[in-house]
């Protein structure tokens, strides 16, 4: 009987125990002031922090900072921004070549004399060499909170589209991504 109390009074510490994911959430759905830090990768990843922060801002869901200890949660994580060329290469032949012969006799009194020769050349070569330029940008990034939990994440990366350059698209997913997982938070802390 008394094991029984015990579970009945431990149940509903059990119950309001969060998972893991769940308390990540419940944390991302309070962040209102983002710093983001200097993202690893060099050069590249410097001009892909520009393009974040103002994919970010143009939310208009978070304050951007850059002190710090001001955020809520700073983004940090590593980017890279590459432009490289492909080149294909490709060799086509066809040949066909046909030879014939003849021969001559003679006789004792007439001589003949009879030569019969042939020929035949078909060749066709064909080489294409393609040079394509191509770009291609990858983010990946965390939010941690001021204790250094990591409360949220996120991979993007992208050859550009018709009218986005690959950095700018790379720092509109991560942006929308954010936005996506935020609602999705807050719409969870408003039910619990």
């Amino acid at each position: 009987m008394r094991r029984l109390c015990w579970l009945l009074l431990l149940a509903p510490l059990v119950a309001d125990e969060l998972t893991p994911d769940e308390e990540a959430q419940a944390r991302l759905a309070k962040v209102r002031r983002i710093c983001v830090d200097i993202l690893t990768g060099g050069g590249p990843a410097l001009h892909l922090r520009d393009l974040i922060i103002t994919s970010v801002q143009n939310t208009r869901l978070f304050v951007l900072t850059e002190e710090e200890d001001k955020a809520d949660a700073v983004l940090k994580g590593a980017a890279d921004d590459t432009v490289f060329t492909d080149l294909f290469t490709s060799s086509e032949n066809m040949n066909a070549h046909s030879t014939s012969g003849g021969g001559s006799g003679a006789t004792s009194s007439k001589s003949t004399t009879t030569h019969q020769y042939g020929g035949m050349g078909i060749g066709e070569s064909e080489t294409h060499r393609t040079e394509e330029r191509k770009h291609e940008a990858i983010a990946t990034v965390r939010l941690v909170s001021k204790d250094g939990d990591v409360i949220w994440s996120a991979t993007a990366e992208s050859l550009g589209g018709k009218f986005v350059g690959a950095s700018a698209d790379v720092a509109d997913k991560i942006a929308k991504r954010l936005v996506t997982d935020y609602a999705a938070a807050k719409k969870a802390a408003t039910t619990h």
